[in-house]
């Protein structure tokens, strides 16, 4: 389920319809239904995808003519994308000079066995218990590990980091501050959650490893 703030995130940081957005490791398509229902032009790509509304296709390898759009948006995307620097060499050049990015991303760097034990303890449940749910069930490298270390030193080995991602961008974009805030809610948990996780991040008992930016493309670099 798409999460509201999310859409809301996204719809105020884009330019206003009509732009033609791309939207990167669209999913099934939900937010790029938004955003078509709200006046854009939108390609949705996901080459995990199902969804008869997205094209199957990783950004990499995407042909599009160079400066197609006007805007992309990435949630929760780019931190497992591969490679990750062609991609977005390739992003920006299908992006047109000035184009806005809007990310919304997990800060890998910061998710340590405080949320990874709240997250289990918010699930109810262990990986030898009957209804046990791989939240990375897609991803073919994932093992389903059972306690707060096993999660932190998988997710740490597999995932690309804030960081890694702001310096495979730099090179093309202009990014803004990140801004973080509540995650761990929206991975297969529930919305009414979104509050004990704010109180938690505010107590400092838990980091706050959602993460949101907004970038601009940098003019003449190809």
């Amino acid at each position: 389920m798409l999460d509201d703030a999310v859409r809301s995130f996204a719809v105020a940081s884009l330019p206003p319809p009509p732009a033609r957005v791309l939207e990167v490791g669209a999913g099934e398509g939900e937010l790029a239904l938004v955003l078509a229902c709200a006046g854009y032009e939108v390609l949705a790509i996901d080459p995990a995808s199902r969804s008869e509304h997205v094209r199957p296709v990783a950004l990499h390898a995407l042909r599009e003519p160079p400066g197609s759009f006007d805007a992309a948006v990435a949630v929760v995307s780019l931190h497992h994308v591969e490679p990750l620097r062609d991609s977005c060499r390739r992003l920006a050049e299908v992006l047109r000079d000035g184009a806005t990015l809007v990310l919304d991303e997990i800060d890998v760097a910061r998710f340590d066995e405080r949320a990874a034990g709240w997250w289990l303890e918010q699930r109810g449940l262990r990986r030898d218990e009957p209804h046990w749910h791989d939240p990375h069930r897609h991803d073919p490298r994932w093992h389903a590990p059972g306690t707060p270390s096993e999660i932190v030193a998988w997710m740490r080995h597999h995932l690309h980091d804030l960081g890694t991602i702001q310096g495979a961008l730099v090179e093309w974009f202009e990014l803004g501050p990140p801004v973080h805030g509540p995650y761990l809610y929206r991975w297969e948990l529930s919305p009414e959650l979104r509050g004990a996780e704010e109180a938690l991040i505010a107590a400092g008992r838990v980091p706050a490893v959602g993460v949101r930016l907004v970038g601009t493309r940098r003019p003449g670099r190809a």
